[in-house]
């Protein structure tokens, strides 16, 4: 079914989402995003969703005016984020479904194609035009060299806003950042994003902090683990997320240089 680009009904760092067909969205990347990047996030979403994991089904790839993009299932339900900045959930709540929804992607099978963590930082570092100072690349590539490579799916960019929720469940978006790691990674990026990142672009820097001490609780009882234990689990793969977020959209010169103190610090302690 050819559908047409109608209203724009959201809008990432990287896409604009618009209505398409009854049932359908395009995710349709913005000028300037390189094709390489967009057809990838295609490729992993049809992968991670043939292999049963929580992605959207990805029914074409198209261009309009120039811009790449993917259709995909409409899905109308609101996101974590939107439920926790309404009211409607705790922040408890939206920590353990994001947690549940973390543990089903590390029990999906990964697809055959999806990068190692060591091939995915080579890949972003090279295609990001250099914002990372050459000692912190240097270092954080012998950390990851020195950890265990690890063979489970990770989601790569877990947080409330990529939490979709519907009548059949949660279904995860924004699958360009999967890569093959341990479950640790992904627990890793959640603690970054919501402690480090969030409180800086939210209303209340308070939320997110919570949101991030629920999801950690919930999936250290899913996982039968103590808080302790997964708290040591994640924490050498805090710098290299420090580095991935380095990587992504701008945010402060203050976040900038805090992630720099942070990663330098976590690299002198593992000398």
């Amino acid at each position: 079914m050819r559908g047409s680009l109608g209203e724009k009904i959201g809008e990432g760092a990287y896409a604009d989402v618009h209505a398409w067909a009854p049932g359908q969205v395009v995710k349709l990347f913005k000028a300037g995003v390189p094709r390489r990047l967009s057809w990838w996030e295609a490729r992993m979403t049809r992968a991670v969703f043939a292999a049963g994991g929580p992605a959207l089904e990805v029914f074409d790839e198209v261009t309009v005016e120039g811009r790449f993009g993917m259709v995909l299932s409409r899905l109308d339900g609101p996101t974590l984020l939107q439920l926790t900045r309404s009211g409607a959930m705790t922040f408890g709540q939206a920590g353990a479904i994001l947690a549940s929804v973390c543990l089903s992607v590390h029990k999906t099978p990964p697809p055959r194609d999806v990068l190692s963590l060591r091939d995915s930082m080579d890949g972003s570092l090279l295609f990001s035009g250099g914002p990372i100072p050459k000692h912190i690349a240097t270092g954080v590539f012998a950390l990851i060299e020195r950890l265990r490579p690890g063979d489970g799916l990770c989601h790569g960019d877990l947080h409330p806003d990529n939490v979709i929720m519907t009548a059949d469940g949660p279904r995860l978006i924004d699958w360009i950042g999967a890569v093959r790691a341990p479950a640790a990674f992904d627990l890793a990026i959640s603690h970054i994003l919501l402690t480090e990142f969030a409180p800086d672009v939210t209303d209340d820097p308070e939320r997110p902090r919570a949101v991030n001490a629920a999801v950690q609780s919930e999936y250290a009882r899913l996982a039968g683990m103590s808080q302790a234990a997964l708290t040591a689990a994640i924490e050498p793969y805090l710098p290299i997320v420090c580095v991935r977020v380095l990587l992504g959209p701008a945010g402060s010169a203050a976040l900038r240089e805090r992630l720099i103190q942070r990663i330098e610090a976590a690299l002198r302690s593992e000398d």
